[in-house]
This record gives structure tokens, C-alpha cells and sequence, in this order.
């Protein structure tokens, strides 16, 4: 016998059919292959799974966050009508009028101080508040630095 005769014997002869079926198998078992190696990355990927669980606990610290908020807001308005209800009549129309009193003065003394500042003096007033209105965070952040530093000196100052 030769070889060719020994390596066929009991092959099945392919039909078209069967091998129809073969090459859907074949695919089905490509999108199986390809599903499965997808996960495997999905679970691989712990930067990706960082950012999720990342994103997860920013949206429930904000859902707290918010949740604390209305919580506080509705306790100061318990606070506040308690506190008005606790308060005699008089004391709370005395404290109206002070408050006027109080707002009436101040009004006075800034036109005051408005009529009697010359007006060079103004209009170097209003550039530098025009000035610290578009620099407000680099001016902030070098009043904390120098607040620091203060403090600091302040402390070692001490020893």
C-alpha cells in the first residue's frame, strides 16, 4: 500500500453541506473567541476600571453633597423661624429699626466720603477696582501666600 492510500482510509469525503456547516461553526466560534478575548481586555484595563470607579464615587459624593446641602439649608430655616418665634415682638422691632439705623449710616458716611474725596483720588480708586476685578485670583492667592509667610515668621518669632 502507499501512503497516500493509508491516510484516507475512513476520511469522510467532504459534501457541500458539511462544509456549509463547518464554516458557520468556524465563524461562530470567531465571534465566541472575540467576545471572550473583549472581556478579558475589559478586565485587564485597570485604568479604565480607575476612571469608572472614580466616576462613581465623584456622582455619590456629589448626590451626598447635595444631599447635605438641602439638609443644612432646612435645619437654618428650622433655626431661623424658631429663633423667630422664640424672639418678643419688641426685640425683633427694635432690631428692624437698628438695622435701618445702621444702613442709614453707612449710606451717609460713603456719600459723605464720596462728596469730600477729590476726584483724582476717585478715579484711582475705580482703576484699582477695576484692576483687582480682573486679577482676582492671582490677588488672592498673594494675599494667602503672604498671610502664610506672616504667620510663619510670626511662629518662629515666638521661640
Amino acid at each position: 500500500m502507499n501512503e497516500e492510500s493509508r491516510t484516507n482510509i475512513g476520511t469522510p469525503v467532504p459534501d457541500a453541506s458539511h462544509s456549509e456547516e463547518l464554516r458557520e461553526q468556524v465563524e461562530r466560534t470567531r465571534d465566541e473567541l472575540g467576545q471572550t478575548v473583549e472581556a478579558l481586555a475589559a478586565k485587564a484595563d485597570v485604568k479604565a476600571q480607575a476612571k469608572e470607579k472614580a466616576a462613581a464615587a465623584k456622582e455619590q459624593a456629589s448626590e451626598k453633597a447635595a444631599l447635605m446641602a438641602d439638609q443644612i439649608r432646612e435645619k437654618a430655616e428650622q433655626a431661623a423661624q424658631l429663633v423667630k418665634e422664640k424672639t418678643p415682638e419688641p426685640v425683633r422691632e427694635k432690631t428692624v429699626q437698628a438695622a435701618a439705623q445702621v444702613r442709614e449710616g453707612a449710606a451717609r458716611a460713603g456719600q459723605y466720603a464720596a462728596e469730600k474725596t477729590p476726584d483724582p483720588l476717585l478715579a484711582k480708586a475705580d482703576r484699582a477696582v477695576a484692576f483687582a476685578r480682573a486679577h482676582r485670583k492671582p490677588l488672592l492667592a498673594g494675599g494667602a501666600a503672604l498671610a502664610a509667610v506672616l504667620l510663619v515668621r510670626r511662629g518662629r518669632g515666638r521661640r
